[in-house]
């Protein structure tokens, strides 16, 4: 059973892009914190910042992708205790 998303037995969970979006949302905001700090730790830990965003970027990306093409099949039943969309219960 999957701790964070949605399934049949967690119809409450997150959907992925859901997650990644929040987690991105934390990196802007710790980024906020380091933004003006001169030391020298924190311009190497911007500019990973920024390339993990980036990369979250394209993580939502694909999973919003993957709902867009989920959806044509019709709404999860998930929350109701229906079957999965795709793939073996």
């Amino acid at each position: 059973m999957t701790r964070f998303l949605v399934t049949p037995e967690n119809p409450t969970g997150w959907r992925l892009e859901d997650i990644l979006s929040e987690i991105q949302k934390d990196i802007i905001r710790r980024c906020s914190k380091i933004l003006e700090d001169p030391s020298p730790l924190a311009a190497p830990v911007r500019y990973n910042n920024v390339r993990i965003m980036g990369m979250l970027t394209e993580c939502i990306k694909l999973a919003e992708d993957s709902s867009r093409l989920l959806n044509t099949i019709g709404p999860s039943q998930a929350a109701n205790g229906g079957p999965p969309r795709i793939g073996l219960p």
